[in-house]
């Protein structure tokens, strides 16, 4: 075999004798380039070493001096031949600007002039000479020696043989022609290797014999009426026959190209690309029906890549088209089943059944709903409709337009469908005179635009009616046929179910927000201790439990209470309001924080128990609250939590910390006791109170919407709590998952100029001096006008805390919004209101009390009690 291809008689063998010609010629050139490159290399090698031994003998002290002495050649020839003798160049020359030479490595040559060009030197530059001297091939280097003051007083040159430095071409030229000799045997065995397997796969072959082949190969390819195409293993065409071409409209540059860049169907291209097996696959090529075959070419060790056989199958195409179709309906009612409904927005789901139903099945499609139904409520027949939804395919339609209340004639198709619940189909518009009776000028204008057929299906939920969805035709010219209302008709009842759900939870959204917004406080009471500002953002989801309160207490003070409920909906809003409503009759009797939480923890855990029975389950309802009581006289901030978020406070400097109050468990646990913190607050800071749903969410935690609440105040020094409220809210969604409440409260101070007090003595007597100190004080305060009442109302709470408490006994006037009394003493004992008897000597004061102020109570402290009474201020 190996001989048959060194003949040259078969392609193999003619590419052996080819290859063996390259290497030998490759061989060739690198011997001579070598031998060149040595060469080179030595002429450079000379000429630096020559350069750098004249310029050192020019340079060496003494070269210049000795040129100037009487006999130059006694004291530089000796030096020369040193000099030569030590670099191994093969002469040093020193000679005059005349080209005389004084050293030479010949002394029968001193004296004698310099053979080469001197000119150059003599000029103060450098000379480099190739030449041919009785040495052989040398290079010499001609350089000026100069005195001090830069004057050429002589030459040095210096030369050497090429030979001395070359030589290395010698040396290499043996170890390169058996590198060569080496490669050439290499290259010669690979070269048989290739032309052994090339002979293998051409099975002996000629050139002329693979040209016969090659011919009669590409006859048959090019005359089956069966397209076949090639694709290597990278997704490119490698061959295509005159079928393929025709069968799938392939460009005329198709070969070498990516199937995927050849204008194909998606799923063609696909398949080609994939390389998968593929048996008899049927697929819609532009027109044509294609059965396709396809098998990989690497089973057997062959290349990679696939062989696809097409078949036209046309006659196939009726039954396919039909086929596709159902497909195609099959697939939108999928679509319409987890398409429409995404949202229990009742509009945007009138807007999803539209937006499925074109271009895909009709042109344009409107949905019109009654408004009740938009409201939530149930569908009232007769009423009016509204247009709730529109899509088209372009332009604007001259339908009624979106938003349009509608009144449909008795003979129109869409109030039949009212009527009946039935559906109707209309395969011609223009020849319907109930639908032209509708608005005659309207549906002019509908002709002119080119609809022409429609279809009219109720919206039905069980059995109500919620309105119906219309389907218009223009492009397709064909009218709406019996098949297509069955579509419809499928449609629009996945469509009703979700709108009337949507109706459905409209309406209990309704709901809870009037529950809630009932249950949340309209507006603040009024108080002098703080300045208020708040917001409340209801959840994206609905509903929920979150609340705050402003609560006036007795002694200017002001009570801030947060809370928050677990969950939405009615049951997290009723829950709500009974939570507040406790808080509001817990605050009455003035308790501490720490002992209202705990009646709340007490309530909560009745709540539970409550419901137990209803739900048959165990329910614990999760609430948190944080409760605070300023008082503006002496500046303190009494607060308590449980499980809520710390309260914020701005000083006014600007400084942002969050107060360290003892989180206490949530609502509900019981058995656990709660902790106050007490703070004395700087005039016009800014207390900032707060639920979870401002600082938390599914995508951040706790610690990271701290710290942007800090960062969001730090950017409002010195801002009103309603620029505080606003700043803070802004970086927030308009809906955002959670509820959110918010209480910004600015501090004030009740001076000492509108505070009065006075400790008195547990004597009788002493009250007439507290009547006279305190009827001063109005008088300063320019309040005489309650004078007189004021005197009998401490005058009997006086007397009643020196006859039956312990003291000491100390009275307080407060000038606030009204004029506060106070009276306070060591017992715990509380004065009770009752009516006396006509013999009764006594029992008369607290009832004189009661008609005389606007309010009056007790309030318990850890030292006594407090017995107060508010009058309005003139």
């Amino acid at each position: 075999m190996l001989r048959a291809a060194v003949t040259g008689r078969s392609v193999a063998g003619q590419v052996f004798v080819l290859q063996v010609v390259i290497v030998l010629l490759l061989v060739i050139s690198a011997a001579v380039a070598q031998v060149l490159q040595v060469r080179h290399d030595s002429d450079t090698e000379a000429a630096n070493r020559s350069l750098a031994v004249a310029e050192t003998f020019a340079n060496a002290p003494g070269t210049a001096a000795a040129l100037r002495s009487p006999d130059p050649t006694a004291v530089l020839q000796p030096r020369a031949e040193a000099a030569r003798k030590a670099t191994g160049v093969d002469f040093i020359v020193v000679m005059n600007t005349d080209g005389i030479r004084y050293t030479h490595p010949k002394a029968d040559r001193i004296g004698k002039k310099f053979v080469g060009n001197i000119a150059p030197a003599v000029a103060g530059g450098t000379v480099t000479e190739h030449v041919n001297g009785t040495i052989g091939a040398l290079v010499q280097v001609v350089v000026p020696v100069k005195d001090s003051g830069g004057q050429v007083v002589g030459l040095v040159a210096a030369g050497i043989t090429t030979a001395h430095v070359g030589g290395a071409a010698d040396q290499q030229l043996p170890l390169l022609l058996a590198a060569a000799a080496a490669a050439l045997a290499l290259a010669t065995a690979g070269t048989a290797l290739v032309s052994r397997r090339l002979l293998r796969q051409t099975h002996g072959l000629g050139p002329y014999e693979m040209t016969r082949m090659y011919e009669h190969h590409d006859a048959v390819l090019h005359a089956v009426r069966e397209g076949v195409l090639i694709v290597g293993g990278d997704g490119r065409l490698l061959l295509a026959n005159d079928e393929a071409h025709r069968l799938l409209g392939l460009p005329a540059d198709a070969e070498r190209r990516h199937v995927l860049e050849l204008g194909l169907d998606d799923e063609t291209a696909g398949l080609l690309a994939s390389g998968r097996v593929a048996t008899d696959e049927v697929h819609l090529v532009k027109d044509r029906l294609l059965a396709i075959n396809q098998r990989p070419t690497d089973l057997r060790g062959g290349p990679p890549g696939s062989v696809t056989t097409l078949r036209d199958s046309t006659e196939l195409r009726a039954l396919s088209g039909r086929a596709e179709v159902a497909r195609e309906r099959l697939n939108m009612l999928y679509e319409a089943g987890v398409g429409i409904g995404t949202s229990l927005d009742v509009t945007r789901t009138a807007e999803e059944l539209a937006e499925l139903a074109v271009p895909r099945f009709a042109d344009y499609a409107t949905v019109d709903l009654f408004d009740a139904v938009l409201g939530g409520e149930e569908p009232r027949p007769g009423t009016a409709l509204r247009r709730a939804a529109c899509a088209g395919v372009r332009g604007e339609a001259p339908l009624y337009p979106l938003g349009e209340r509608i009144r449909f004639v008795a003979t129109s198709p869409q109030a039949r469908a009212l009527t009946t619940g039935q559906s109707v189909v209309v395969p011609r518009l223009r020849d319907e005179p109930g639908w032209r009776a509708q608005d005659l000028e309207r549906t002019d204008q509908v002709l002119a635009f080119g609809i022409h057929s429609m279809i009219t299906v109720p919206l039905r939920a069980g059995s109500l009616v919620l309105g119906v969805a219309n389907f218009w035709r223009a492009e397709k010219p064909q009218p709406f046929d019996a098949e297509e209302l069955a579509l419809a008709e499928e449609l629009v009842a996945r469509a009703a179910v979700s709108i009337d759900n949507a109706r459905r939870y409209t309406r209990e959204h309704s709901m809870a927000v009037t529950l809630q917004r009932s249950l949340l406080p309209r507006s603040l009471p009024e108080q002098g201790a703080l300045d208020i500002a708040y917001r409340y953002l209801p959840a994206q989801a609905g509903v929920g439990g979150d609340w705050f309160d402003v609560l006036p207490l007795s002694g200017a003070r002001v009570a801030l209470v947060v809370g928050d409920v677990v969950g939405h909906g009615l049951h997290a809003a009723a829950t709500m309001g009974r939570l507040r409503t406790a808080v509001h009759n817990f605050s009455s009797l003035d308790l501490p924080p720490d002992e209202l939480l705990s009646l709340l923890d007490e309530l909560v855990g009745r709540l539970d128990q409550d419901e137990a029975p209803v739900t048959g389950a165990s329910v614990v309802t999760g609430a948190t609250c944080l409760y605070a009581i300023y008082d503006p006289v002496s500046r303190l901030c009494t607060m308590a939590r449980a499980g809520h978020p710390p309260p914020a406070l701005v000083r006014p400097d600007g400084g942002v910390e969050f107060l360290d109050v003892p989180a206490g468990p949530p609502l509900g646990l019981g058995g656990l006791p709660f902790e106050t913190a007490e703070l004395e607050l700087p005039q016009d800071s800014r207390l900032v109170l707060y639920t979870d749903g401002l600082v938390e969410d599914r995508e951040r935690d706790i610690d990271e919407g701290l710290g942007g609440l800090r960062d969001a105040l730090l950017r409002t020094p010195g801002a009103s709590p309603e620029d505080t409220c606003r700043t803070v809210l802004d970086r927030l969604p308009a809906r955002p998952s959670d509820d959110v409440a918010l209480i910004v409260a600015r501090t004030r101070v009740l001076g000492d100029d509108r505070v009065a007090q006075w400790q008195v003595p547990s004597d009788p007597a002493a009250v007439s001096e507290v009547r006279a100190s305190v009827t001063r004080r109005l008088s300063d305060w320019g309040l005489d006008e309650l004078a007189f009442t004021t005197e009998l109302i401490l005058s009997e709470l006086v007397t009643n805390a020196i006859r039956y408490g312990r003291g000491p006994i100390g009275v307080r006037l407060l000038r606030d919004r009204t004029l506060i009394c106070e009276v306070s003493d060591r017992s715990t004992t509380s004065p009770h209101l009752r009516y006396a008897a006509s013999t009764d000597e006594g029992g008369r004061g607290l009832f004189l009390v009661a008609q005389l102020a606007e309010r009056w109570g007790t309030r318990y402290t850890p030292h006594g009690k407090v017995i107060w009474a508010e009058q309005p201020l003139p």
